[in-house]
């Protein structure tokens, strides 16, 4: 499975959301801005993650969008399967020969699990420290 811009941008509009959580009602424009995206492609993503209930809009001149749950009850593969569809790595599983279907199922699980058990809070809360907070330092 590959993940394509609609599943990332979508995590970036939501991760964005997660950021602000509390702060009032974030426009696209301003989402678009920070992250060099273009605001009419988010326009057409965001709607879908309206659909699902995982943001709110507020309309007028102060609107925007905001979650439509707290971040830490949305998760990553809530976020992938409404923009990219189930997760699954390869079509057709169920009609490949048991071994091969056996590595696919555990594939797709693996998948799942970490998209599943990632909050948008997780990710909001990253620090980008440019590595391993616990990888050891070496001095020469």
């Amino acid at each position: 499975m590959k993940i394509s811009t609609k599943g990332r941008y979508g995590l970036t509009i939501m991760i964005e959301l997660a950021k602000r959580y509390g702060d009032g009602p974030v426009s696209l424009k301003s989402i678009a801005v920070t992250n060099g995206l273009s605001e009419h492609y988010l326009e057409q993503l965001v709607a879908p993650l309206r659909n699902a209930g995982l943001v709110r809009s507020i309309r007028g001149a102060y609107g925007g969008y905001l979650l439509g749950d707290k971040p830490s009850n949305i998760t990553a593969g809530d976020i992938i399967r409404v923009l990219e569809g189930p997760i699954s790595p390869v079509e057709g599983i169920e009609d490949e020969e048991p071994a091969k279907r056996e590595l696919w199922i555990r594939i797709r699980d693996a998948v799942k699990e970490v998209l599943d058990n990632t909050t948008i809070e997780d990710l909001a809360n990253h620090s980008d420290d440019g590595g391993n907070s616990d990888a050891y330092m070496f001095y020469i």
